[in-house]
């Protein structure tokens, strides 16, 4: 069967050159993403752009933050659920969402975060984490914004708004104070890391799916041959 067999090697042939000619070759390379690339760095092969840069230097720190409350509550499970402030900035979806809505919200998000990292500052005013990255809010909100198409319909809080943010937390009890600037640590972390890899993973996710589902005929290729 000559013509039957030219068929298979030329179909072999011309899939290997789509392959090769995929960005991000070669595939068996390719990993699936963890919550330790949240501070890697790379996207697509590329160096980061500042904003990237900015971005991994905060979760650099804040990603330290379980083993900073570990110590400090030393018999305690990292679980800070009860003390979650109803009112946390959302983070960006996975699915379905724009990366320039993930960019509005992020902004709004921040703004409102730059506020509630000051009410963990009252309770821990030598908190190593907060002063890595408290300086560095304000120009990754700059960044985010240069980046977005319409950066003037962003709401942000007012400082009467931000105010009465903090005259919110401050509670009679002082461990529930402690918790509650614990709770906004983790999920300021958490709201990056979404974050990021809303901005800069998508392409890298559907790059890897586009090439498994490019590899797939190849397997049943071989079988039949």
């Amino acid at each position: 069967m000559p013509s039957e067999l030219n068929a298979y090697l030329l179909s072999a042939v011309m899939l290997g050159a789509l392959l090769m000619c995929a960005p991000g070759a070669p595939v068996e390379n390719a990993t699936t993403e963890s919550l330790a690339g949240e501070t890697s760095g790379e996207e697509e092969g590329k160096p980061p752009n500042q904003l990237a840069a900015v971005l991994m230097s905060i979760l650099g720190v804040t990603q330290q933050h379980k083993q900073e409350f570990q110590k400090e509550f030393v018999n305690m499970g990292y679980e800070t659920d009860d003390y979650k402030i109803a009112s946390l900035p959302a983070v960006c979806p996975r699915f379905n969402f724009s990366k320039e809505a993930c960019r509005h919200r992020l902004v709004e998000g921040l703004s409102k975060y730059s506020a509630l990292l000051k009410h963990v500052e009252r309770e821990y005013p030598n908190s190593s984490i907060l002063s890595q990255v408290k300086h560095k809010v304000g120009p990754l909100i700059q960044l985010i914004k240069e980046e977005m198409r319409n950066s003037e319909g962003v709401t942000v809080l007012t400082g009467s708004q931000k105010e009465q943010l903090l005259k919110d937390l401050n509670h009679h009890d002082a461990f529930h104070r402690k918790m509650t600037a614990h709770s906004i640590l983790e999920q300021f972390h958490i709201f990056l890391v979404e974050g990021k890899r809303a901005l800069f993973n998508k392409k890298a996710k559907h790059r890897r799916s586009a090439i498994r589902s490019t590899i797939a005929p190849t397997h049943l290729f071989y079988t039949k041959f």
